[in-house]
């Protein structure tokens, strides 16, 4: 069942504050039992993050503890989790709790099945993750009924072989209308005019357009994008150590101009090491 509007607000508040937690050194353990007391009481949130911590006590995630909660936690919200505490995955955790609390987010306003689709799809396209599990996963969020189910499951049967802006345009009130008269179409109708047009408009096309576009027109949360390294945080050291390089260089030449390098002064004193040449006669 979908959740009371406080209970996606708060879990908006318990994903994004554990994730710009995590950076400070805390365990995952303590951020929970923390976060857990600023959490609103009114809320089934503080006792599912307790049996959270719970469960990462026994199992080093709480993935599983998410997955033995479904009349909380979605389907959805599970795998994203479970994805990324894979150690042999490369899906960066904290990705994945931004993809969880801007999914709240939305939630907590005026959600579509629409916009709720197109944003958890395009969580998948952009991370790599699993069409056919994640899909599975999509299929069992209570935002959906039965006729959204049953195309979610399709796609899952033919993504990758069939154009996904073709999927959205056939099942859009703009192909009912354009179609009618023409064949006897009985699937019901899951997009209306303009997601039609702008899928329309971006057939065979790369599908982060028609991502874009769709996310500008339809307002749901932008995925967010594993962010580059940052290669600059080394660029004033490497600068620094280049300039003293230079530096010893330029004075090396300029006591060579001026009659030869002391090479004396590169041996440790009493180390009884003469320069070439310096040895005894007897």
């Amino acid at each position: 069942m979908l959740l009371a509007s406080d209970e996606y607000v708060e879990q908006a508040y318990f994903f994004a504050t554990l994730r710009e937690r995590m950076q400070q050194g805390t365990s995952t353990q303590d951020l929970l039992v923390a976060i857990g007391h600023e959490l609103l009481a009114t809320t089934a949130l503080p006792m599912a993050v307790d049996f959270m911590a719970g469960e990462l006590r026994l199992t080093g995630g709480f993935a599983t503890a998410m997955g033995r909660l479904p009349h909380y936690f979605t389907p959805f919200q599970t795998y994203v989790i479970a994805e990324a505490e894979r150690a042999e995955g490369r899906f960066d955790f904290r990705i994945a709790l931004e993809i969880l609390q801007r999914e709240a987010e939305y939630r907590g306003q005026k959600p579509t099945p629409q916009g709720a689709f197109l944003y958890q799809f395009e969580a998948l396209c952009r991370n790599r993750l699993s069409y056919d599990q994640g899909l599975a996963a999509i299929a069992g969020d209570p935002i959906y009924d039965q006729g959204w189910r049953e195309w979610i499951l399709t796609v899952r049967r033919q993504v990758g072989l069939v154009d996904f802006a073709d999927m959205i345009y056939v099942r859009s009130q703009l192909y009912r209308q354009t179609e009618r008269g023409k064949r006897d179409i009985d699937k019901p109708v899951l997009f209306g005019l303009k997601e039609g047009r702008i899928a329309q408009a971006n057939r065979r096309k790369d599908p982060l357009y028609l991502f874009s576009a769709l996310a500008r027109h339809l307002g749901y949360p932008g995925v967010p994008r594993p962010k580059p390294e940052d290669t600059n945080i080394n660029l004033i050291p490497m600068l620094q150590r280049k300039v003293e390089q230079l530096d010893t260089r330029v004075k090396l030449l300029e006591e060579e101009l001026r009659g030869g390098i002391d090479l004396a002064r590169f041996y440790e004193k009493g180390s009884g090491v003469r320069g070439q040449g310096s040895g005894d006669r007897g």
